[in-house]
């Protein structure tokens, strides 16, 4: 999983709430495994017109925000199915942070474990990251996991809190399988001693 330490750049402001996993990603794209090209299907249905042409009111389709890194939304972002295509498309589109005052449960933890950064900030800081990012190409905002803050265009900061082993997975890049390979030497010495002792299970006699 790619490291994630600070990002900087545009923040697209997606002001609606409860903006579900089936707006992130509609269902009709859930049938690959694969996770590059799902960012060209990300809000699909909110920025593609039925002919395949682009909405031109909608905030990623619009110049400034076309290769935004970081994404303002608005309350309960990610509710709805637990689909984890919705964190991959976007990833694969470019934005590495979504910055919201609250994240349904399972795609707030699909965030952390494929290298994006979700934050929850109260309603006024929310308010003043929103302003910040209506500014568009002439506002830049920066993340920086390690000292937790948001940086603004103007020099204001915004404090985050963060679960410290989250975290360091993240500064680390390790999803589930990296944490599980870090005690590799662990796991050999286990099943080393398992063979010896219960050698019935690996179907084989003991010598």
């Amino acid at each position: 999983m790619e490291k994630f330490k600070t990002v900087s750049g545009v923040a697209a402001p997606m002001r609606g709430i409860n903006i579900d996993t089936d707006k992130i990603i509609p269902k009709q794209y859930l049938k690959t495994i694969e996770r590059a090209g799902l960012g060209q299907h990300l809000f699909a249905e909110m920025r593609y017109n039925e002919d395949g042409s682009e909405k031109p009111d909608f905030v990623l389709n619009q110049p400034a925000y076309r290769e935004a890194k970081i994404l303002v939304a608005g309350d309960n972002f990610g509710c709805g199915s637990s689909r984890e295509h919705a964190p991959w498309a976007i990833k694969d589109f470019g934005i590495r942070c979504v910055i919201s005052t609250s994240f349904a449960d399972i795609f707030y933890n699909n965030c952390f474990k494929n290298g994006i950064l979700p934050i929850q900030v109260t309603p006024e800081q929310l308010e003043l990251l929103f302003d910040d990012a209506d500014r568009g190409a002439n506002a830049t905002v920066s993340v920086d996991l390690a000292t937790q803050e948001i940086q603004g265009p103007d020099g204001g900061v915004v404090k985050f809190e963060i679960d410290p082993f989250r975290k360091q997975c993240l500064l680390e890049g390790l999803d589930d399988i990296g944490q599980t390979l870090q005690r590799k030497g662990r796991i050999d010495t286990f099943e080393d001693q398992q063979k010896a002792e219960q050698p019935w299970l690996y179907g084989h006699a003991a010598e």
